[in-house]
Order: structure tokens, then C-alpha cells, then sequence
């Protein structure tokens, strides 16, 4: 039993809203991430607009961020934490505190983490439960190397990291996470995205993976978004894909403008005009 206040209810998908999220990674300053939260508030709040939006700013301006969205459907995250609630781990941030910011989302496994800070497939466990355990929703990055793609294993790979990350759950937790597809090969500056082709692949191959391990109810409601070089010209190939429930979008999300570029093109695209 936790020592602090019981988080709101986690929505669940409806329908085909797609999910339309960013990560700003070690970006922005406090007067911009203000700027950038109001501009999303009143866009969202004069659109009718049926997807789930998430952003998933640095800590530095997290509480901030959430102040200005409160209120507003969009849901704030925030890119990492520790798996223990307290303790001596010097410059770590918990997940009680990032639930005290008022955040309800949390990055966990991204590929840059595992690289530059030796985040493994145990520690993501680890957060995973301890994210789950302050009613926080996992978002759980996933994704093979090029060498893995090229060796025939991405597939071994993406479904390693997925039973790891859920392992133990129950269909009900499980339910409560979603989960990025983020091939290493096509993250950050020169990345080139995967084909709509393969990410909808992957994405099916994954579905088979949490239906396996926790029936086909969660396999149907667990988002299953993809990430890697999304721009607002390859966004709607994704969206058009049948087992794509979202987009977790980097660099090309850093600005409002383009990020609500993104969030039209999903919405017009939903309602078939493109």
C-alpha cells in the first residue's frame, strides 16, 4: 500500500482516436515550455479533437508544464525515473515525485537510456511496476538495433523487451501501460524512419505478444504507438496502418506549430479527407 493519495483513473482507447504524443528530451527552457503548453491548451481546448495528446517534458519543468495543463485532456509524462519511492541515488527523480508534479504518464526504456545509461531490460521492469505502483501509465519504449534488424532477430528482439518490461503483471496493469515501437536505427538526427510496411508489422507481431501473455482484451486495448523520424510527411502512412494506434513524435514536435501540423493531419485523416 502506497503512503500518498490515489491517482485519477487511466482512460483507456476508444474507438480508432488515435494517440499523438511528443517527447522534448533535454530541451526547452521554462519560459518555452510555458509558451509551447499554453499554445497546445488552447488549440486543443478550440479543436474538437478526438485524440489522445500527451507530452513528455525534461524535469526541469515538468511541475510548470502540468500547471498549465491542467484542466486540458492533454496528458504530461515525464521522461524517466528511478524504481525506488526514496533513497541515496543522487540526481535520480521518483516516481512519487513525478506523480506529486501532477503528471500521469512515464517514459520508461527508451533506447537512448539503455545506451548512454545502461538501462537494461530488468531496471525497465523495475519502473515499470514502481510507475504503476503510483498510478502513473508506463509508456514503454521498445526496438531493435540495425545489427538485430539485419541478423533476423528484431522481431526476438522487440518481444524480449515487451515480456521483460510486463513481466508479472496482470491483464489489468498490463492494460494501464502502452507501448512505443522505436527501432534504434531510425531514432534522432539522421535516423530514417521505418516504412509504414514495418512498423505495421512489428506493431501485429507485438499484438501477438501481449495477447499471448494476457489475452486478446489487452491485446485490443494497449496502444500500441510508433516512433522514429515522424514528420508531418510521413505521419498519416503511419496512422493509416491498421495495428499503428499512435505516434510518439520527436525533433519534428520540438515546436508547437509543428506539432499541431501533426495534430491536423491526424484529425483530417480520421475524418477522411486525406
Amino acid at each position: 500500500m502506497s503512503d500518498f493519495p490515489e491517482r485519477k483513473p487511466i482512460a483507456h482507447p476508444t474507438g480508432n482516436a488515435p494517440w499523438i504524443g511528443t517527447g522534448w528530451k533535454m530541451n526547452k527552457t521554462l519560459g518555452e515550455a510555458r509558451e509551447y503548453a499554453r499554445d497546445l491548451r488552447a488549440y486543443v481546448a478550440a479543436t474538437d479533437l478526438a485524440a489522445t495528446v500527451f507530452i513528455v517534458p525534461p524535469f526541469t519543468v515538468l511541475s510548470n508544464v502540468c500547471e498549465e495543463l491542467e484542466g486540458s485532456p492533454v496528458l504530461v509524462g515525464a521522461q524517466n525515473a528511478h524504481w525506488e519511492d526514496t533513497g541515496a541515488y543522487t540526481g535520480e527523480i521518483s516516481c512519487r515525485m513525478v506523480a506529486d508534479c501532477g503528471a500521469e504518464m512515464l517514459e520508461i526504456g527508451h533506447s537512448e537510456r539503455r545506451r548512454c545509461f545502461s538501462e537494461t531490460d530488468v531496471t525497465v521492469h523495475l519502473k515499470v511496476r514502481a510507475a504503476l505502483r503510483h498510478g502513473l501509465r508506463p509508456l514503454i519504449c521498445v526496438g531493435e538495433t540495425a545489427e538485430e534488424r539485419a541478423h533476423g532477430v528484431a522481431v526476438d528482439t522487440v518481444n524480449r523487451q515487451v515480456a521483460f518490461a510486463l513481466h508479472g503483471l496482470s491483464a489489468g496493469d498490463a492494460l494501464r501501460c502502452a507501448l512505443a515501437y522505436e527501432p534504434v536505427w531510425a531514432i534522432g538526427e539522421g535516423g530514417s524512419p521505418a516504412s509504414p510496411d514495418e512498423a505495421n508489422l512489428m506493431h501485429a507481431a507485438i499484438r501477438r505478444r501481449v495477447s499471448e501473455l494476457f489475452g486478446a482484451k489487452a491485446a485490443r486495448n494497449i496502444p500500441l504507438l510508433y516512433g522514429g523520424s515522424v514528420t508531418s510527411e510521413n505521419a498519416a502512412g503511419f496512422l493509416r496502418e491498421p495495428e499503428v494506434d499512435g505516434l510518439f513524435i520527436g525533433r519534428a514536435a520540438w515546436s508547437c506549430e509543428g506539432f499541431l501540423e501533426i495534430l491536423g493531419l491526424a484529425e483530417r485523416y480520421r475524418a477522411g479527407a486525406s
